[in-house]
C-alpha cells in the first residue's frame, strides 16, 4: 500500500474517532444537570429555587451568561443576558437566516411553551418568556447588548424579526412544577 493511501486511512480514522468523541459528549451532556461550555444540557436541577420578591436584575449586566431551560422540551443552554429598566432579557440572533433556523430551535420552542427556569450564580428562578417585538425599551436594550457583547444588533433587527428578544418575566401561576409540565 502506498504512503498516500496509508495517510488517507490514518486521516479517515482520526476524523472518525474525533467525530465519535464529539457526538458522544453531546449526547451525554443532554442527561446532565445543565449545559457545559459547548453542549446543551438537561434540566436545571441543582440550586435553590428563588421564593419571594422579584430581585433587582441589574447584577446580570456584570456576568456573561446564564443557564436557560425550557420546560418543554426540558433542555438547557448557556445564553447571553441583559437587564434594562429592572427587567431581564435574553435574545437570539440570525433568526431570518437558514443557519439560524436550523441551529436556533429554542426560540420557536419558547413560542409554543413559554415556561422556563433560569439558573444564575447557582440559584434557580421560574420564569416565562415573553417575546418583545417593538417598543422604546429596545433602544436601551440593544445599546447595552452592543456594549456588553460582540454584537451589532439594533431595534430595527428586532422589529424585522432578525433578532428575537424575550423578557424573562415572573411566572403567573405558582403551581407550575419545575422540571415538568403542570
Amino acid at each position: 500500500m502506498s504512503w498516500s493511501k496509508r495517510l488517507g486511512w490514518i486521516c479517515l480514522w482520526v476524523v472518525l474517532i474525533f467525530s465519535t468523541a464529539v457526538i458522544t459528549a453531546a449526547i451525554k451532556q443532554r442527561f446532565q444537570d445543565g449545559p457545559n461550555r459547548v453542549f446543551s444540557g438537561g434540566p436545571l436541577i441543582r440550586g435553590e429555587l428563588h421564593q419571594g420578591a422579584e430581585p433587582d436584575w441589574g447584577f446580570v449586566n456584570e456576568i456573561a451568561t446564564i443557564e436557560l431551560q425550557l420546560l418543554e422540551p426540558a433542555q438547557s443552554r448557556r445564553i447571553w443576558v441583559a437587564s434594562v429598566e429592572g427587567k431581564l432579557f435574553v435574545w437570539s440572533g440570525y433568526m431570518n437566516s437558514v443557519a439560524g433556523k436550523l441551529w436556533k430551535r429554542w426560540p420557536g420552542q419558547a413560542e409554543r411553551d413559554n415556561r422556563a427556569v433560569v439558573r444564575i450564580a447557582g440559584k434557580r428562578y421560574e420564569r416565562r418568556l415573553i417575546r418583545l417585538r417593538e417598543g422604546p425599551i429596545l433602544d436601551d436594550l440593544t445599546a447595552l447588548i452592543n456594549q456588553k457583547y460582540p454584537s451589532r444588533t439594533s431595534r430595527q433587527a428586532v422589529e424585522s424579526g432578525a433578532v428575537w428578544v424575550y423578557e424573562l418575566a415572573p411566572r403567573l401561576a405558582t403551581t407550575e412544577a419545575v422540571g415538568g409540565a403542570s
